[in-house]
């Protein structure tokens, strides 16, 4: 049987209970409803959209977006959430010009063909909500299935979506007439439940959008939203770690350590009941990837229906190049959770026994960890401090020293300070220990140091998880007044002084002194007027 004979029998008049009307869609082409990952990998390859890879992977590139494009995400405004939004923080577009985005892409998708997903946003099912996902890119509906989590067959009958993503990258956005910056627009309409994307091809958006809009229901239950990895102790309900990060600070590959037992790499949620992951797949980056350093996370790219996104490789055999970056350095591969090995199929963990927030120091100032405070903790999560990756951004060429509160600024739709004051309550509730792990440089800062030694990074985490710390001696930083251990066995001493790692120890103190500044002069934003004149509050 063909391809194509195939993709007909999926229309969405195989379920007779489909239908689109609670999109607003009337006319498209076909629709194609919950494909499987051997007929979406089909699919893909029949339109042309991408190639077969070694085991069965599906190899594609996003065009000229390879990565978010931040400039380009608007919330829409609304009576209900002007006065909540973060608008300092968040684009604003007015609600008539989504109705005129909205009513063009309609008529653009007239004549083609649709692909959908309906999935869940959260494993916790008293705290999940339903997306549906409307894909131009058959390999859209494939990435999303990965990085989601799919509901059992017979609850589909009845499925019914909270929110709704369409995603047509070819539509081309009209500035004037859609209130937006670029003929690339993802427009985020929390009142309507709806999201529009249009413009790029990078698939990052369809799982950043769903993060965005959790970021917004889920504070107002009292559960802290977060941009981290999480790990528990076995394959039951067990003791956990969260690992806090940006993109390239090492959530995916910390947590991902073939010991402990991986229940998500980025997106999860604090409930009343422990932890609970977001998603039911990984998005890994792949760039340098090897059997010594990363072998679970390597084995993935040769397995089924894997998306291999941007990566350079040989047109004979199809073997990967994970040393190459002429297309970009922020390529990656999705896939489904259940591709490693130790990780947890329910997706849940108990309250965390360790907060791990990972910072990309690109000044080689901050030391590879550091114990902090609950009020500490507070302050380097609302700072955010890090050095945004490579690519991982339109237009970031080099390692970018940057503050994103609550280590992912880019999808906070309220203010700081809202998650800030539940994860307190939070870990102070449940005695929960918080350290800071600085995987950037060291010796130097980027460009005359070198990137912290992963293995070195390796030996610290596990120190810190199997209790080898808790009776350790720690030495206060002269800088951050935070604990800094003093040993810990195999790593070599002068990593955990960086002061001693530099050749110039005056050069340390001059890079130490503009990072605290930096710091001071960033938390301004979240005192009020009175609380700024007291240097006090401006450092821990």
């Amino acid at each position: 049987m063909r391809m194509g004979q195939k993709m007909n029998k999926a229309i969405g008049l195989y379920n007779p209970n489909f239908s689109l009307d609670h999109q607003g869609i009337k006319e498209y082409q076909r629709a194609f409803y919950n494909l499987n990952e051997r007929e979406l990998l089909d699919a893909s390859l029949e339109r042309s959209e991408g190639t077969e890879g070694l085991g069965g992977t599906l190899l594609v590139t996003t065009g000229k977006f390879t990565g978010r494009s931040p400039r380009d995400k608007y919330i829409v405004l609304s009576k209900s959430n002007e006065s909540e939004i973060w608008w300092e923080n968040n684009s604003k577009m007015e609600a008539e010009f989504f109705v005129n985005l909205y009513r063009d892409m309609l008529a653009f998708i007239a004549d083609k063909d649709l692909f959908i997903q309906d999935l869940y946003a959260g494993a916790d099912p008293k705290n999940r909500i339903n997306v549906r996902v409307i894909s131009e890119l058959v390999w859209h509906n494939l990435f999303i299935r990965h990085l989601l989590i799919k509901p059992e067959v017979p609850k589909l009958e009845n499925f019914v979506s909270d929110f709704t993503i369409i995603n047509i990258p070819s539509f081309q956005a009209i500035p004037k007439k859609h209130g937006c910056r670029t003929e690339t627009v993802i427009a985020i309409n929390i009142e309507e439940k709806l999201v529009l994307i249009g413009g790029t091809e990078y698939a990052g958006e369809n799982k950043k959008a769903v993060f965005t809009i959790l970021n917004y229901l889920l504070p107002k239950k009292g559960i802290l939203p977060m941009h981290c990895a999480a790990n528990r102790v076995s394959d039951q309900f067990s003791d956990s770690a969260i690992f806090f990060g940006l993109s390239g600070t090492g959530k995916t590959t910390l947590s991902t350590d073939g010991k402990r037992v991986l229940i998500g790499d980025d997106e999860h949620g604090w409930s009343e009941s422990g932890i609970f992951n977001f998603e039911g797949g990984c998005y890994a980056k792949t760039l340098g990837l090897t059997e010594q350093t990363e072998p679970e996370i390597l084995a993935t790219t040769t397995k089924f229906s894997t998306v291999i996104e941007n990566m350079v490789y040989d047109e004979q055999t199809k073997e990967l190049d994970f040393f190459d970056s002429k297309l970009t350095v922020n390529m990656r591969a999705a896939y489904p959770m259940r591709y490693i090995s130790k990780s947890a199929e329910d997706g849940l963990g108990m309250h965390p026994k360790h907060l791990i927030m990972l910072t990309c120091d690109a000044f080689g100032v901050l030391p590879p960890l550091a114990r902090l405070s609950p009020e500490q903790t507070i302050y380097h999560f609302l700072s955010g401090f890090t050095s945004k990756a490579v690519g991982t951004e339109r237009g970031v060429k080099v390692p970018e020293p940057t503050f994103s509160s609550c280590f992912g600024a880019p999808f906070l739709p309220l203010k700081p300070e809202i998650y800030g004051s539940i994860l307190k309550q939070k870990i102070i509730a449940n005695g929960t220990s918080c350290w800071l792990i600085n995987t950037g440089w060291t010796g130097g800062s980027y460009g005359i140091g070198t990137r912290m030694p992963i293995k070195a990074t390796r030996a610290i985490l596990d120190a810190l998880l199997t209790g080898k710390l808790d009776d350790a001696e720690f030495r206060r930083d002269d800088n951050f007044n935070f604990l800094v251990p003093v040993f810990i066995n195999g790593v070599e001493c002068s990593l955990l002084n960086p002061r001693e790692n530099w050749e110039n120890s005056l050069e340390y103190d001059q890079a130490a002194e503009k990072l605290v500044k930096l710091f001071e002069e960033n938390f301004k934003k979240h005192l009020s007027p009175s609380e700024k004149t007291n240097p006090e509050l401006l450092t821990v």
